[in-house]
């Protein structure tokens, strides 16, 4: 591969010089990268704005990183939801219930938007030892709310970092009724599990029994989306709906009673897995799943050399397919049965939501 420099073999040289010096970081190359980028905005004299916008974002990025970095021994599910919901009303109450539930009976910390409403719902069910905040600065909306530390909020100006910081650091998602915000997240996440840009995760719409919210939002997707062929309908398997709070966070739960974490190598998907699958049941999900498959079949592997190389979950069982990267309903409902093989532990523990491999995608 060609390499990323400017191109003046003093300046190329002083960059590798400086990174040289300035820290053992053995991903080195890519912080030499981000400096060549940041010579070559100086060589395009983009105006003032432009400049604004990428040094505030990569502020934003690199201390969001550096503050739930302190924080990797626990899994994180994010809560959204409208800052609009009083407290005493049934929706604050549901989210309420759901997060003290993820994090009091089930180890889990609560990522929010840190501000009012179902936002300050699951910080106080969850209490300030098990919350976290990505705050937005906005002129009407500023400060995060009693229940989460300072020290445990990241505040944001631009709305597609603090997203980034979301996404990057959950292992499952939980969305209660709300606005706009609350659409915009709930289609992102989807598109980005649809798409394959991301790793496969719970995701929740959860509302009161009284509530009609998220049962018109899917009376609407079935009846627009799916009946109109927009996406297919296995689609609709990406997310689950509930009105009771304790089985939501079942739910959670229950996705990483077996399933651990994924990668690809070599164009193939490995699922990582808690216990090792028997040879008739490896045999019954090439019978149900074989329309995923592009060539070969679903079979036990061992670690792969990158995932030795990395020390990448190497102590799980591993299932290898060659999945065709469309069908992600499908592959959500093969993670069912998977899971299914096992009695959901009240702890659970998923891999790491965000890592390097996300990075080595050819997509």
């Amino acid at each position: 591969m060609r390499s990323y420099e400017i191109g003046n073999p003093e300046i190329d040289a002083a960059i590798g010089e400086l990174v040289a010096s300035g820290s053992q970081n053995p991903n080195g190359d890519l912080v030499r990268e981000i400096i060549t980028t940041a010579l070559k905005l100086h060589r395009d004299a983009p105006d003032r704005g432009e400049l604004k916008l990428v040094n505030t974002a990569l502020k934003e990025m690199r201390y969001s990183m550096l503050t739930f970095r302190k924080y990797h021994d626990k899994p994180k599910v994010t809560m959204y939801g409208s800052a609009r919901t009083p407290p005493g009303n049934v929706e604050y109450e549901t989210a309420k219930q759901f997060a003290e539930i993820m994090a009091h009976e089930r180890g889990w910390d609560i990522i929010t938007g840190a501000g009012p409403g179902i936002m300050r719902a699951g910080n106080e069910g969850a209490g300030l030892e098990n919350s976290l905040g990505v705050n937005i600065r906005l002129p009407f909306e500023s400060d995060s709310n009693e229940f989460l530390s300072p020290d445990r909020v990241i505040n944001f100006k631009y709305f597609f970092t603090r997203k980034l910081g979301f996404v990057k650091e959950s292992s499952a998602f939980a969305l209660f009724p709300g606005g706009f915000g609350t659409m915009d997240e709930a289609f992102e996440l989807l598109t980005l599990v649809q798409t394959g840009k991301s790793d496969m995760h719970p995701i929740v719409l959860v509302e009161s029994p009284e509530s009609t919210y998220w049962g018109s939002w899917i009376e609407f997707v079935n009846r627009q989306l799916v009946a109109a062929e927009l996406i297919a309908p296995e689609d609709v398997n990406l997310y689950r709906h509930f009105t009771d709070p304790a089985a939501a966070a079942a739910e959670v739960c229950a996705f990483y009673a077996n399933y651990r974490s994924q990668r690809y190598v070599n164009g193939n998907l490995i699922l990582r897995l808690e216990v090792v699958p028997t040879p008739e049941q490896v045999a019954q999900l090439n019978d149900e799943f074989a329309d995923i498959v592009v060539s070969g079949t679903i079979e036990m592997i061992e670690p792969t050399d990158p995932e030795r190389r990395d020390g990448d979950d190497v102590e799980a069982a591993r299932l290898q397919l060659h999945f065709d990267r469309r069908h992600y309903g499908r592959l959500r409902l093969m993670i069912d049965q998977i899971n299914g093989w096992v009695t959901t532990p009240t702890v659970v523990h998923p891999g790491d939501p965000f890592t390097t491999e996300q990075q080595d995608r050819p997509w």
